[in-house]
């Protein structure tokens, strides 16, 4: 069984992550949305609360073979313990795919996992900060987050 490991923060989870699971899903049996907690990062949405809106955003997209977790320590550890074959990335342009290209080939060294690299769609050039920030100035970003995360988000930030 081949499994994708898709590691990230998403905070929040925008419409480009959902872009790279629905690709993702055409490669692998089964990928596994990874939501790391940097102990160092502060984060704008709980953990919790985002891998369960994540995971409604998935039965509405009908996404059966993607489960959401969330970990605290090495995403390639995480990703062995759940018998990961390759890790997934989104790149969004060229900066992204400099910054991967590292880690990726630490997280070989590492683990042994190859990386999966897939484009963030046409939103590619819109981030959770730059969505963040469209909505703290009160700017329309239905296109760019899933109804679900949307709906959550707009609540917490008033």
């Amino acid at each position: 069984m081949k499994v994708g490991f898709y590691a990230g923060s998403f905070d929040p989870f925008t419409n480009g992550h959902l872009h790279v699971v629905k690709q993702s899903i055409k490669l692998f049996d089964r990928v596994i949305i990874g939501i790391g907690i940097n102990p160092d990062k502060k984060r704008r949405f709980d953990s919790e609360l985002m891998k369960n809106i994540i995971e409604k955003v998935l039965i509405h997209e009908k996404l059966n073979n993607v489960s959401v977790i969330t970990f605290d320590n090495l995403a390639v550890d995480v990703a062995l313990d759940y018998n990961s074959t390759f890790l997934v990335r989104g790149i969004r342009n060229g900066m992204d795919y400099q910054y991967e290209e590292n880690l990726a080939s630490a997280n070989e060294e590492i683990s042994g996992l190859d990386t999966v690299y897939i484009r963030s769609g046409n939103l590619g050039n819109i981030s959770s900060s730059m969505v963040m920030e469209l909505l703290r100035n009160k700017k329309d970003v239905s296109k760019y987050l899933p109804k679900d995360i949307l709906e959550i988000i707009t609540k917490q930030v008033k």
